[in-house]
């Protein structure tokens, strides 16, 4: 028997025409009730989770060989998890001071999952919403609706305020410092909030909570020694798992001599097979769902925290795992269908963050790993505050009422050893693409350093290069994220000018290897290190606009006009983060965290 939908409809008929829809329409795709009634009336409905599919995509021996296949799967996570209980219970007894932390957080993640085998989780859910529901109703109402927004401005204000200056001085980490970081969000939020496209249609609560996010999870991160332990074991394993590609996989192809000399700081040596390596990973993990069931809680958990859309959620989940291109194809029915509001979104979240493969080749430089995971947890909320507070909704959308997670059946893989052969050779794909274009880029700046250096010689001017300007340029953003005064200001400001102007990999390269950023101070180096943390720059932007007008069939107008906007805002997004960051820091952390 065949599923129909609401229409009566077969539902693979109609799944059909709303993919041509989106391919075949020529007209400009403008949101309207229309276009909504079509689309919602020819998708089929998706499940968020199901150990089965849906009854049209497998017949009954199907659905029964699935069952079989899934009992056999609880069968031996149960039995992982009893031997992994085991070892964390040893662990405990003989062998505590090795750790206790993280064991405990992992073997309590697998304890949970293993209740949800067997447990619905609408029976702890449904209740934990019918408490939650009438208390916070209560508190709402207690509030006056034109008090909302100014007390949850000052609650807000008061929270950094007490992060900034209950830490006492120290010779990096002083009260004037942090009091500029606290300026400089302030400046952030005003900037954002006089340029707005709709003032009146901001929506306070997703801006106010989404900075609070930001702060809390900086708190978090570098203030707590749960935090900090978490974080670092992540740093280690990163640094750790990547450094496979290198020391085994690179010295077959060359020599164990060759990777552990001089070899082993060469860029294609040291950060390229880092990158073919994690892309294989990932497809592998894709294969599995494991990286899907992770980007969907995380985006669930988002669009209830921030009341997004579900479209706009989903993507900002994914975009720090996958990149700004590979996220918005998640979601690729919804495409033709999004606001100018939601594309707005969308994109500013793919400049705020970097990729895992990107992420993979900073630490392949040298970059402290723990920064740079934290700076993409915080460009979560981040993007979204800053985005709905420059470009506010002031459509209705459709998936304002649910997270949707569209299965995605297009070239899956055989097996899990096709899905790692093909990430393999995605792998190599997006290294070479890397390595090329950080060739062209330097090859250019160096261009233009020698054309400007030529040029200012008859002016008396023999240090003119483009670092120079860009330094000036972005001196006032250096000063205002709270970087050290003494004498760090005009080499951050060149940093953060580079990756505008050509990508965050050349400024990361200059910052580990150019001798002068080598004596930066600690607070100096972790804030940029927080700024470089995006993937927004002019390259970029041609990267989003290609593949979105790819996705969204006649829509290249609306992405156009918007794609400056959400570019200056991703910027300012990163910064954000690196100025949260400014004010949590303090001189014990700051030390931890460089291995000082």
């Amino acid at each position: 028997m065949v599923p129909s939908n609401v229409a009566g409809q077969p539902a693979s008929t109609e799944k059909n025409e709303v993919e041509s829809m989106a391919a075949v329409d020529k007209t400009p795709m403008r949101y309207s009730e229309e276009r909504k009634e079509a689309f919602l009336s020819g998708t089929p409905k998706q499940e968020v989770s199901a150990d089965v599919g849906t009854i049209d995509q497998v017949s009954a021996g199907g659905i029964k060989s699935s069952r079989l296949y899934a009992m056999r799967g609880k069968l031996l996570y149960t039995t992982v998890f009893a031997l992994f209980t085991a070892w964390w219970v040893v662990g405990l007894v003989r062998y505590r001071q090795l750790g206790w932390v993280i064991p405990t957080l992992i073997w309590l993640a697998m304890a949970l999952r293993l209740i949800t085998f067997y447990v619905p989780a609408r029976l702890i859910l449904v209740p934990v919403r019918k408490a939650w529901n009438p208390c916070a109703a209560a508190v709402d109402k207690l509030i006056p609706d034109a008090l909302k927004a100014p007390l949850g401005g000052l609650l807000t204000v008061a929270v950094l305020v007490v992060v900034s200056f209950a830490p006492s001085d120290v010779t990096d980490h002083e009260r004037v410092d942090r009091l500029l970081s606290l300026v400089g969000l302030g400046l952030c939020v005003g900037a954002l909030w006089l340029t707005s496209l709709h003032r009146k249609k901001i929506v306070w609560y997703t801006v106010i909570v989404g900075i609070l996010a930001q702060c809390v999870i900086a708190l978090f991160v570098l203030r707590t020694s749960v935090g900090y332990s978490i974080f670092h074991f992540v740093s280690n394993l990163a640094r750790s798992f990547l450094n496979y590609a290198k020391v085994d996989g690179m010295a077959f192809l060359t020599s164990d001599d060759f990777v552990a000399g001089s070899g082993g700081y060469f860029y294609l040596v040291g950060v390229l097979p880092a990158i073919v390596f994690f892309v294989a990973v990932v497809q592998l993990v894709m294969y599995w769902g494991i990286l899907q069931w992770a980007i969907r809680h995380i985006g669930q958990f988002f669009f209830w925290l921030l009341q997004v859309s579900g479209a706009e959620a989903a993507v900002v989940a994914a975009t720090p795992f996958l990149g700004q291109g590979e996220s918005a194809v998640l979601i690729k029915p919804f495409v033709p269908y999004l606001t100018r509001a939601e594309l707005h979104q969308i994109m500013c979240s793919g400049f705020a963050t970097v990729s895992g493969s990107g992420l993979a080749g900073y630490i392949g430089l040298g970059v402290a790993p723990q920064p740079l995971i934290c700076s993409c947890v915080m460009s979560i909320p981040a993007s979204i505050a800053i985005s709905k507070l420059r470009f506010p909704e002031t459509e209705e959308t459709i998936t304002s009422k649910a997270f949707t997670w569209p299965e995605q059946q297009e070239d899956r893989p055989i097996n899990a050893l096709h899905a790692f052969a093909d990430g393999a050779w995605l792998g190599i794909k997006i290294a070479g693409i890397i390595g090329a274009n950080l060739l062209c880029i330097i090859s250019l700046l160096g261009l233009i350093n020698g054309l400007l250096t030529w040029w200012g010689h008859y002016f008396g001017i023999h240090s003119l290069t483009l670092e120079t300007i860009l330094g000036y340029v972005f001196y006032p953003v250096a000063f205002f994220l709270g970087v050290s005064r003494d004498g760090d200001l005009l080499k951050v400001s060149r940093l953060i000018g580079i990756k505008v102007v050509a990508n965050e990999y050349v400024a990361y390269s200059y910052l580990q290897s150019s001798a002068e950023y080598a004596d930066l101070s600690v607070r100096s180096r972790l804030i940029v290190t927080f700024a470089l943390c995006g993937f927004g720059n002019l390259g970029s932007l041609g990267i989003q606009i290609g593949v979105l007008s790819q996705l969204s069939g006649r829509r290249v107008a609306d992405i156009s006009k918007v794609a400056m906007s959400a570019l200056t805002v991703g910027i300012i997004s990163t910064l954000s983060s690196a100025i949260i960051a400014g004010l949590v820091l303090t001189e014990e952390t700051s030390k931890k965290i460089l291995g000082l």
